[in-house]
């Protein structure tokens, strides 16, 4: 897991927003970059999970080439 080091900037006492060292953004950057193509991975399994498989052969035949 990240550890991250945030710096807080408050606005009337309350925290408003955090900042981060850069290397620590880029490594969560990365990691929910690699979240979303998780997440777009298991929505294209989920989209084809009812469509039909075709062995090599298969596909040859219907393409007609030897």
């Amino acid at each position: 897991m990240i550890e991250l080091h945030p710096e807080f900037i408050t606005k009337n006492g309350k925290k408003e927003f955090a900042v981060l060292p850069y290397d620590e953004f880029l490594k969560l950057q990365e990691i929910l970059e690699d979240l979303e193509d998780l997440r777009d991975l298991r929505l294209a399994e989920d989209e084809d999970r009812d469509s039909p498989d075709y062995s090599l052969e298969e596909v040859k035949v219907m393409l007609d080439i030897s």
